[in-house]
């Protein structure tokens, strides 16, 4: 590991932590209640075990090539003990490479995909469509800000869709993830995660079968998480205020 890793990486996630930390202390709220995913797309796994090595314990790839190649060496002896969600757009085709390496899925978005990843989740647990098994944790992606260029369900659908994963055997609803408007006035932005915990709080009390649990609010990145902080994110993503600029798109 490089020293520029091992100083600028460690610096640069306690900076994080602090933005966090205020943020929940202004809006009220535990700082203990919102969680840090390091979104690790494009980074190498000596930048991913610096994060580690500091403190770091819940990671999030975007594309499942990458969380295949990273995979092995964040599994070896001696790797800091961590989580790994899946973040991005999920391939069909992708979904058993993925569930080799990632214990939840943020980005399903929906019917078709839960229903492959609850097949692939009783194969892995070794029993038929119909069995129980170990649950695989996944949540609801949801484009609140109506933006054509981001995935996932419409919010008219979304809670449908929830419903609907909820009552799939091998999977376990653990919340809803969004990606922020892209916009500079921040009331738009925090609109569109007001919008995310509105379904979430609807979603919790409807009753239905396996949605009761699903409190989780995965949203906010570098450039907004304060926003999304005060709107109730329980997780927030950051990557590029961690690591610095991606080297490739």
């Amino acid at each position: 590991m490089t020293e520029d890793l091992s100083e600028r990486i460690p610096a640069g996630l306690a900076e994080v932590r602090r933005r966090v930390a205020g943020a929940a202390a202004a809006a009220g709220r535990d700082p203990a209640g919102v969680r840090l995913l390091l979104a690790v797309k494009t980074q190498p796994v000596e930048a991913i075990r610096a994060a580690l090595d500091a403190g770091a314990d819940l990671l999030g790839h975007n594309r499942a090539q990458e969380l295949v190649a990273t995979g092995p060496a964040l599994a070896a002896p001696g790797v800091p003990s961590h989580e790994m969600h899946f973040i991005g757009h999920l391939q069909s085709n992708k979904v058993n490479q993925v569930l080799r390496w990632a214990s939840c899925v943020q980005s399903v978005d929906s019917l078709r995909l839960a229903e492959r990843l609850d097949q692939a989740a009783a194969r892995r647990a070794g029993a038929d469509a119909g069995a129980p098994g170990a649950a695989l944790d996944v949540m609801v992606q949801v484009n609140t800000s109506a933006e054509p260029s981001k995935s996932g369900a419409a919010p008219d659908e979304a809670a449908d869709l929830a419903t609907a994963v909820g009552a799939l055997p091998h999977l376990r609803l653990r919340g809803f993830m969004t990606v922020g408007a892209h916009s500079p006035d921040a009331a738009v932005v925090r609109a569109s995660y007001d919008r995310l915990a509105a379904l979430r709080d609807a979603v919790v009390t409807s009753g239905a079968p396996g949605t009761a649990g699903a409190v989780e609010l995965s949203m906010g990145m570098s450039g907004d998480l304060e926003i999304a902080v005060a709107a109730g994110a329980t997780m927030v993503r950051v990557g590029t205020a961690v690591f610095g600029a991606r080297a490739y798109a």
